[in-house]
Protein backbone atom coordinates (compact mmCIF):
# COMPACT_ATOMS: atom_id res chain seq x y z
CA UNK A 1 0.00 0.00 0.00
CA UNK A 2 3.10 2.19 0.11
CA UNK A 3 5.77 2.89 -2.01
CA UNK A 4 8.96 4.56 -1.08
CA UNK A 5 9.67 7.91 -2.92
CA UNK A 6 12.63 10.59 -2.57
CA UNK A 7 12.26 14.39 -2.18
CA UNK A 8 13.96 17.33 -1.40
CA UNK A 9 13.35 19.28 1.97
CA UNK A 10 12.73 22.88 1.52
CA UNK A 11 15.21 23.41 4.48
CA UNK A 12 17.92 21.26 2.33
CA UNK A 13 18.70 17.35 2.19
CA UNK A 14 17.19 15.06 0.37
CA UNK A 15 14.74 12.33 2.23
CA UNK A 16 13.06 9.47 1.22
CA UNK A 17 9.32 8.84 2.58
CA UNK A 18 6.47 6.04 2.55
CA UNK A 19 3.87 7.77 -0.14
CA UNK A 20 0.43 6.12 -0.21
CA UNK A 21 -0.35 3.72 -3.51
CA UNK A 22 -3.23 4.24 -5.57
CA UNK A 23 -5.20 1.94 -7.82
CA UNK A 24 -7.97 3.18 -10.42
CA UNK A 25 -10.12 0.02 -10.52
CA UNK A 26 -13.48 -0.07 -12.61
CA UNK A 27 -16.66 -2.36 -11.15
CA UNK A 28 -18.47 -4.44 -13.64
CA UNK A 29 -21.88 -6.13 -12.07
CA UNK A 30 -23.05 -9.07 -14.25
CA UNK A 31 -21.13 -7.83 -17.55
CA UNK A 32 -21.91 -3.95 -17.16
CA UNK A 33 -19.55 -0.83 -16.05
CA UNK A 34 -20.83 0.44 -13.17
CA UNK A 35 -18.22 2.83 -12.21
CA UNK A 36 -14.57 3.52 -11.45
CA UNK A 37 -13.17 4.32 -7.80
CA UNK A 38 -9.88 4.66 -6.85
CA UNK A 39 -8.57 2.42 -3.71
CA UNK A 40 -5.74 1.85 -1.81
CA UNK A 41 -4.49 -1.62 -2.92
CA UNK A 42 -5.24 -4.78 -1.50
CA UNK A 43 -8.27 -6.43 0.17
CA UNK A 44 -10.84 -5.67 -2.97
CA UNK A 45 -13.45 -7.99 -1.76
CA UNK A 46 -14.24 -6.52 1.55
CA UNK A 47 -14.20 -3.43 -0.39
CA UNK A 48 -16.93 -4.11 -3.57
CA UNK A 49 -19.24 -6.36 -0.70
CA UNK A 50 -19.32 -3.34 1.29
CA UNK A 51 -20.13 -0.64 -1.66
CA UNK A 52 -22.74 -2.99 -3.35
CA UNK A 53 -24.08 -3.55 -0.37
CA UNK A 54 -23.98 0.41 0.72
CA UNK A 55 -25.19 1.15 -2.95
CA UNK A 56 -28.35 -0.97 -2.12
CA UNK A 57 -27.41 -3.03 -5.33
CA UNK A 58 -27.29 -6.36 -3.12
CA UNK A 59 -28.89 -7.08 0.07
CA UNK A 60 -26.45 -9.25 1.74
CA UNK A 61 -22.90 -11.32 1.28
CA UNK A 62 -24.97 -14.48 0.12
CA UNK A 63 -26.13 -12.37 -3.31
CA UNK A 64 -22.74 -12.34 -4.30
CA UNK A 65 -21.89 -15.56 -6.61
CA UNK A 66 -18.57 -14.89 -7.45
CA UNK A 67 -16.12 -12.05 -7.44
CA UNK A 68 -13.02 -11.90 -9.96
CA UNK A 69 -9.94 -9.47 -9.31
CA UNK A 70 -7.90 -8.45 -12.16
CA UNK A 71 -5.40 -5.96 -12.65
CA UNK A 72 -7.38 -2.61 -12.69
CA UNK A 73 -10.93 -4.00 -12.57
CA UNK A 74 -13.21 -5.64 -10.27
CA UNK A 75 -15.53 -8.35 -11.82
CA UNK A 76 -18.46 -9.39 -10.02
CA UNK A 77 -21.65 -11.66 -10.92
CA UNK A 78 -24.57 -11.71 -8.42
CA UNK A 79 -27.24 -14.53 -8.33
CA UNK A 80 -29.46 -12.17 -10.19
CA UNK A 81 -28.08 -11.99 -13.37
CA UNK A 82 -30.82 -9.93 -15.29
CA UNK A 83 -31.32 -7.49 -12.49
CA UNK A 84 -30.12 -3.72 -14.16
CA UNK A 85 -28.04 -2.07 -11.62
CA UNK A 86 -26.58 1.46 -10.64
CA UNK A 87 -24.88 4.26 -8.55
CA UNK A 88 -28.03 4.86 -5.95
CA UNK A 89 -28.02 8.27 -5.77
CA UNK A 90 -29.78 9.99 -2.57
CA UNK A 91 -28.44 13.33 -2.67
CA UNK A 92 -30.94 15.27 -4.55
CA UNK A 93 -30.14 18.79 -6.34
CA UNK A 94 -32.70 22.14 -6.14
CA UNK A 95 -33.62 24.63 -8.25
CA UNK A 96 -30.79 25.05 -10.65
CA UNK A 97 -28.19 22.73 -8.61
CA UNK A 98 -27.57 25.73 -6.40
CA UNK A 99 -29.19 23.19 -3.15
CA UNK A 100 -28.24 19.93 -2.55
CA UNK A 101 -29.92 17.54 0.41
CA UNK A 102 -30.39 13.94 1.27
CA UNK A 103 -34.07 12.86 0.82
CA UNK A 104 -34.29 11.80 4.62
CA UNK A 105 -37.22 10.02 3.62
CA UNK A 106 -35.64 7.73 1.20
CA UNK A 107 -33.10 6.01 4.69
CA UNK A 108 -33.98 3.42 6.98
CA UNK A 109 -34.09 4.40 10.45
CA UNK A 110 -31.59 3.70 12.49
CA UNK A 111 -33.46 0.16 14.97
CA UNK A 112 -31.13 -0.73 17.94
CA UNK A 113 -31.57 -0.41 21.17
CA UNK A 114 -27.24 0.05 21.77
CA UNK A 115 -25.67 1.96 24.07
CA UNK A 116 -22.29 2.72 24.72
CA UNK A 117 -20.26 4.21 27.64
CA UNK A 118 -17.00 6.86 27.49
CA UNK A 119 -14.44 4.76 28.24
CA UNK A 120 -15.57 1.66 24.71
CA UNK A 121 -15.55 4.82 22.71
CA UNK A 122 -12.08 5.83 24.20
CA UNK A 123 -10.36 2.49 23.82
CA UNK A 124 -11.96 1.70 19.97
CA UNK A 125 -10.27 5.11 19.16
CA UNK A 126 -7.03 4.52 20.68
CA UNK A 127 -7.07 0.68 19.03
CA UNK A 128 -7.60 2.63 15.36
CA UNK A 129 -5.22 5.50 15.87
CA UNK A 130 -3.00 5.12 12.95
CA UNK A 131 0.40 7.37 12.04
CA UNK A 132 0.15 6.41 8.18
CA UNK A 133 -1.46 8.79 5.68
CA UNK A 134 -4.48 6.91 5.27
CA UNK A 135 -7.96 7.34 6.19
CA UNK A 136 -8.47 4.52 8.91
CA UNK A 137 -12.19 3.16 10.26
CA UNK A 138 -12.94 0.34 12.24
CA UNK A 139 -16.09 -1.48 13.71
CA UNK A 140 -16.31 -2.09 17.44
CA UNK A 141 -18.04 -3.63 19.86
CA UNK A 142 -17.99 -3.07 23.73
CA UNK A 143 -14.93 -1.06 22.82
CA UNK A 144 -12.80 -4.27 20.89
CA UNK A 145 -11.88 -3.54 16.92
CA UNK A 146 -13.35 -6.01 15.57
CA UNK A 147 -12.89 -4.90 11.55
CA UNK A 148 -10.44 -2.35 10.63
CA UNK A 149 -9.44 -0.80 7.12
CA UNK A 150 -7.35 1.98 5.62
CA UNK A 151 -7.71 3.67 2.13
CA UNK A 152 -7.32 7.12 0.30
CA UNK A 153 -10.68 7.90 1.66
CA UNK A 154 -12.88 7.12 4.82
CA UNK A 155 -15.43 6.39 2.53
CA UNK A 156 -13.88 3.63 0.87
CA UNK A 157 -12.43 2.74 4.60
CA UNK A 158 -16.19 2.26 5.53
CA UNK A 159 -17.23 0.33 3.05
CA UNK A 160 -14.37 -2.29 3.53
CA UNK A 161 -15.22 -2.80 6.93
CA UNK A 162 -18.64 -3.07 5.80
CA UNK A 163 -17.92 -5.60 3.87
CA UNK A 164 -15.58 -7.69 6.09
CA UNK A 165 -19.42 -7.68 8.49
CA UNK A 166 -21.42 -8.76 6.26
CA UNK A 167 -19.00 -11.60 4.89
CA UNK A 168 -18.43 -12.40 8.86
CA UNK A 169 -21.80 -12.12 9.63
CA UNK A 170 -21.51 -9.34 11.72
CA UNK A 171 -24.49 -8.11 13.82
CA UNK A 172 -24.27 -4.39 12.90
CA UNK A 173 -26.80 -3.19 15.42
CA UNK A 174 -24.44 -4.07 18.47
CA UNK A 175 -21.45 -2.42 16.81
CA UNK A 176 -19.73 1.23 16.54
CA UNK A 177 -18.36 2.73 13.74
CA UNK A 178 -15.32 4.74 14.37
CA UNK A 179 -13.09 6.26 11.99
CA UNK A 180 -11.01 9.70 11.71
CA UNK A 181 -11.91 12.94 9.66
CA UNK A 182 -14.56 15.14 9.03
CA UNK A 183 -18.04 13.25 9.70
CA UNK A 184 -19.55 13.30 6.31
CA UNK A 185 -23.27 13.08 5.11
CA UNK A 186 -21.97 9.89 2.81
CA UNK A 187 -20.56 8.49 6.08
CA UNK A 188 -24.17 8.99 7.63
CA UNK A 189 -26.05 7.25 4.76
CA UNK A 190 -23.91 4.33 5.08
CA UNK A 191 -24.46 3.70 8.19
CA UNK A 192 -27.97 4.01 7.74
CA UNK A 193 -28.28 1.33 5.05
CA UNK A 194 -25.64 -1.14 7.57
CA UNK A 195 -27.74 -0.30 10.37
CA UNK A 196 -24.96 0.31 12.46
CA UNK A 197 -26.48 2.79 14.95
CA UNK A 198 -23.11 4.87 16.60
CA UNK A 199 -20.51 6.67 14.36
CA UNK A 200 -17.89 8.21 16.57
CA UNK A 201 -14.76 10.33 14.30
CA UNK A 202 -11.48 11.78 15.49
CA UNK A 203 -12.70 14.77 13.55
CA UNK A 204 -16.51 16.92 13.10
CA UNK A 205 -19.27 16.20 11.15
CA UNK A 206 -20.72 18.53 8.65
CA UNK A 207 -23.82 20.11 9.51
CA UNK A 208 -25.59 18.32 7.11
CA UNK A 209 -24.67 14.76 8.42
CA UNK A 210 -25.78 16.44 11.87
CA UNK A 211 -29.05 17.15 9.97
CA UNK A 212 -29.69 13.56 8.77
CA UNK A 213 -28.23 11.86 11.48
CA UNK A 214 -30.88 14.05 13.74
CA UNK A 215 -33.93 12.40 11.90
CA UNK A 216 -32.77 9.10 11.37
CA UNK A 217 -31.69 7.99 15.37
CA UNK A 218 -27.83 7.67 14.36
CA UNK A 219 -25.93 8.84 17.37
CA UNK A 220 -22.70 11.19 15.78
CA UNK A 221 -19.62 11.75 18.60
CA UNK A 222 -16.91 14.03 17.16
CA UNK A 223 -13.19 14.80 18.41
CA UNK A 224 -13.26 11.49 20.27
CA UNK A 225 -9.61 10.90 21.66
CA UNK A 226 -9.52 14.74 22.60
CA UNK A 227 -10.92 17.01 25.65
CA UNK A 228 -13.20 18.40 23.15
CA UNK A 229 -15.10 15.03 22.37
CA UNK A 230 -18.62 15.94 22.05
CA UNK A 231 -21.68 14.22 21.59
CA UNK A 232 -23.95 15.66 18.21
CA UNK A 233 -27.13 13.59 17.87
CA UNK A 234 -29.07 11.35 19.90
CA UNK A 235 -26.81 11.42 23.03
CA UNK A 236 -29.37 9.07 24.68
CA UNK A 237 -27.22 6.15 23.13
CA UNK A 238 -23.95 7.83 25.79
CA UNK A 239 -24.01 6.24 28.90
CA UNK A 240 -21.51 8.28 31.41
CA UNK A 241 -21.84 11.74 30.22
CA UNK A 242 -20.25 14.63 32.15
CA UNK A 243 -19.06 11.94 34.41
Amino acid sequence: MFKRIACIRISGGEIAHDAAEETPAAIFVNGRHLTTVILSPGEFEDFITGYLYTEEIIGSADEIESVRIEENRISVITKNIFRRVSVKKTILSGCGGAVSYIDTQKLPAINSDLVVTVPEIEAAVAALTTHKPLDAVALASGGRVVARAEDLDRHNALDRVIGRGLRESLDFSRTVAVGTGTVTSEMVRKCLIAGIPVLVSTGAPTALAVEVAEETGLCIVGFAGTPEMAVYTHAERVIELGA
